[in-house]
């Protein structure tokens, strides 16, 4: 399932808006992101694709549900109404694999008294749902595309342990709390807690088995043991017997091949234990370690420890950490990775690998806490752990949109959009002067650099020696645009110097 097109109209900062959504024929990847100045109208954009997207999920879990409707508030001004007008393709719904089957449906929402020239129309969302209820009718196990978005507020402020209520693992119960305008973690880590339960349980069983099936195996070594002894002394004895070369030799190989066969069981009784530990990994946790592992390399091995007290507990540089000792982004981009490692993994019953599930996933200021060398990371590393999934994200970061290819790249400014050319291996520099419109140093600093580079261009010597010593008394003394400054006014000095 993916978005292809997304229409607004008298929405947030937006008489009228159309964007397409990447992949495109010129921006092949997944990844769409908007930039833009606080205000300018992110957020919007995002929550009216997440308010479209819960009227699927709503109708996915009930034929007659209803999803979040348009925020008054939010139509524009002196409008009389609102729309959203939401078209995607759904490849599984298509019954030729190499075609497309494409959806489209509109919400409206009129002011309080006021009439509206356009009126919400879902039917073609409707056929899409049936699509997907007559799949889970046909198949228990059938796979449902992950929806998810995650707005601003979502810091992981505490790390409940305590289960409230007990969850459900169905493929549909991983729309919980998928869409709603505040996301809360909470029940990330008390759905991981039940799930690791859940995991030692099946691992004692196991255990308990193996134990009776060691047991029994310990009894059969002991008889093999014996029969051993007693094979060995009667070869022993035919070889104090005249017998011939050839009777003597196939003695040995007989004798040989009988302490292989024994050596061969012993080895594998060793392994009794270590086999059984392989097959009661918890396929949905596994999918979540794994995800987490790919975005955070230096931490591993996330689970519940409860001794000496009940608490999550992770391996960071091979050392094992209380999970609330992590900084904020670390406990952040944890959760969120996890969160929708653990969404695919409930939604993908059938599939070996869940991350290779497919579903939509939307992500407010995604560079939020994130270290910048995090930052430059963050979109490959999705695109690498959740390959068939449509990422659309907002960030005032240009880390983030210049270490990609082919991601498709918004500016929003004062209600206007335009798209991006190419900024894949950009500098920093360059992505915030040109694409962000920022200056690259303090204003005024970068005022009187520019007046003592024009300054020096002209050769006027003495007007930029008394340049050069404000910005110095302004500025540290290894200052890299200083540093360029005196050479170039060394240089114009010899050059001046040489004309005389």
């Amino acid at each position: 399932m993916d978005i292809k097109k997304l229409t607004l109209s008298h929405l947030g900062r937006f008489d009228s808006l159309e964007v397409d959504v990447a992949p495109t024929a010129e921006h092949p990847s997944n990844v769409t992101i908007f930039i833009g100045n606080n205000g300018a109208g992110k957020t919007s954009i995002l929550e009216a694709l997440a308010t479209s997207l819960s009227w699927f999920v709503a109708r996915l879990r009930n034929e007659k549900g209803n999803g979040n409707t348009i925020n008054e508030l939010s139509i524009l001004d002196n409008a009389p109404a609102a729309s959203i007008t939401l078209q995607l393709s759904d490849q599984a719904q298509s019954s030729n694999d190499s075609e497309l089957s494409l959806y489209e449906w509109t919400l409206a929402k009129a002011r309080k008294g006021r009439k509206s020239d356009k009126s919400s129309a879902l039917s073609q969302l409707n056929k899409l749902v049936d699509s997907y209820r007559q799949q889970l009718t046909d198949n228990d196990n059938a796979s449902l595309p992950l929806i998810a978005y995650y707005p601003v507020e979502r810091s992981v402020l505490d790390i409940p342990l305590k289960i409230r209520n007990r969850h459900n693992f169905d493929q549909i119960d991983g729309y919980d709390s998928a869409l709603n305008q505040g996301v809360d973690f909470r029940r990330f880590f008390e759905w991981f807690r039940e799930r690791e339960d859940i995991e030692n349980e099946e691992r004692l069983r196991y255990r308990e088995n193996s134990w009776s099936e060691q047991i029994q195996e310990v009894k059969r070594q002991e008889e093999l043991t014996e029969i051993y002894k007693k094979k060995a002394e009667e070869l022993r004895k035919r070889q104090d017997e005249n017998l011939s070369t050839e009777e003597r030799i196939n003695n040995l190989k007989e004798l040989t091949k009988f302490i292989e066969e024994v050596t061969t069981f012993r080895e594998n009784f060793k392994n009794i234990d270590k086999i059984n530990d392989s097959r009661i990994e918890d396929k949905q946790l596994t999918a979540v370690r794994t995800a987490i592992s790919a975005f955070m390399p230096d931490l591993s091995n996330i689970r519940v420890q409860r001794k000496p007290r009940l608490h999550m507990a992770i391996d960071k540089d091979g050392k094992s950490l209380n999970v609330m000792q992590l900084s904020q982004g670390e406990k952040s981009l944890m959760a969120l990775v996890g969160d929708i490692a653990r969404r695919l993994a409930m939604m993908n019953p059938d599939l070996e690998d869940p991350l290779q599930g497919d579903g939509i996933i939307l992500i407010d200021e995604v560079d939020m806490h994130l270290h910048p060398s995090w930052q430059r990371n963050l979109v490959p590393r999705f695109t690498a752990t959740f390959p068939n999934c449509q990422i659309v994200l907002s960030t005032h970061s240009p880390l983030v949109i210049s270490d990609q290819k082919d991601i498709l790249v918004y500016l929003l400014d004062d209600g206007e959009i335009g798209a991006l050319p190419p900024l894949y291996g950009a500098d920093v520099n360059t992505v915030l002067l040109e694409a962000m419109g920022t200056d690259v140093r303090n204003p005024d600093i970068n005022d009187q650099l520019n007046d003592l580079l024009d300054a020096i261009q002209d050769g006027d010597v003495d007007d930029a020696k008394a340049l050069m010593q404000t910005l110095e008394c302004e500025l540290p003394a290894g200052n890299m645009g200083l540093a360029k400054a005196r050479l170039l006014l060394r240089k114009k000095e010899l050059q001046l110097a040489k004309n005389r």
